[in-house]
């Protein structure tokens, strides 16, 4: 009882950047439990899936059924119990999203597993698994041991880690699936894609982002400028979205989106932790803000400490200069 299982999330013929993400924390935990990270999939035509994981996991166990063409949570519970009482694993990973939230809570308590849900972080400690949650929207982080034996389940938040390069070269094997009959109280009827404005900052590897300390909307044109020179686009914090300057499908945050760009420049922005728990994803953040105590700063990679009135014209100009 010591391999660590990720149930696999795909979406639309697509795998899900939180499937890397938790294989790659599950890979830190095997080192310490002495088990195996094991990526299991359930789908239909899923070979190419179950390949790509092969970089991220030991192993791949993956049930290609038709009866598994779309997500169906009653169909995934009937399958996932008794797959886990055979299997006996010691921690189980899902999602935190509106896939895990709808079937993690129904797995734990068929299988009397304990739970913790909206994990940032898992350590193993002194031989016992410590997740790590937060409270008062980010305000508190708490530590969990858990009560009871394994297995453990948890899901894990959207956009915590970075995903790495492949770092692992695992096995594929095709099992049979326990489910031997269509569903028909509980149906998949089609997939509605919420709306997206002319920009989806989520699949932005650059976002220049303002708040509050931008003032006014005719400042906005500033940071326009400073995006076009830097072929970036513009997100903002929520005071900068209530007051109009940008669009809600461009706000960054707990009540907003959550993204992962390389380069995230932060202007005018003081850094409450609804906005942190957002952006704190990027690879590499620049702050930009006239008040050395912004929290922002704590997160920032580099910091520029002056009136950004000052500062984003002329960094705007030196970047053209480099443009040629």
């Amino acid at each position: 009882m010591s391999n660590i299982f990720v149930l696999v999330e795909h979406r639309q013929g697509e795998l899900r950047d939180i499937t890397l993400e938790m294989l790659t924390k599950a890979s830190q935990l095997a080192e310490k439990t002495g088990g195996e990270t094991v990526a299991l999939l359930l789908g239909n035509g899923v070979d190419s899936h179950a390949e790509k994981l092969t970089g991220y996991s030991d192993k791949v166990l993956y049930m290609d059924d038709p009866l598994f063409e779309d997500y169906n949570s009653e169909k995934y519970q009937k399958a996932l119990v008794a797959f886990f009482k055979e299997q006996k694993p010691y921690l189980v990973m899902m999602g935190h999203t509106a896939q895990g939230v709808d079937l993690a809570p129904a797995l734990a308590v068929e299988l009397k597993m304990p739970f913790v849900t909206d994990v940032i972080d898992l350590e193993y400690v002194d031989d016992k698994l410590q997740p790590l949650r937060q409270y008062y929207g980010g305000k508190v982080n708490a530590e969990f041991s858990f009560k009871g034996e394994p297995p453990y389940l948890v899901t894990f938040r959207e956009a915590t880690l970075e995903v790495p390069e492949p770092f692992k070269s695992g096995k594929v094997e095709k099992i049979d699936s326990p489910l031997k009959e269509d569903i028909d109280y509980r149906k998949f009827l089609e997939y509605i894609e919420a709306e997206v404005g002319d920009v989806d900052i989520t699949q932005s590897e650059i976002l220049v982002a303002v708040g509050r300390g931008v003032k006014e909307e005719k400042n906005m044109a500033m940071i326009e400028e400073l995006a076009s020179a830097i072929k970036a686009d513009i997100c903002a914090s929520r005071a900068a979205t209530d007051a109009g300057w940008l669009p809600h499908d461009r706000q960054v945050g707990t009540s907003g989106k959550t993204v992962k760009p390389k380069l995230y420049i932060a202007i005018g922005i003081s850094g409450a932790f609804q906005h942190l728990a957002g952006m704190k994803g990027a690879k590499t953040i620049i702050a930009i803000n006239k008040d050395p105590e912004a929290p922002i700063f704590a997160e920032a990679d580099y910091a520029i400490i002056d009136d950004l009135f000052k500062v984003v014209p002329k960094l705007t100009e030196k970047l053209q200069e480099l443009r040629g």
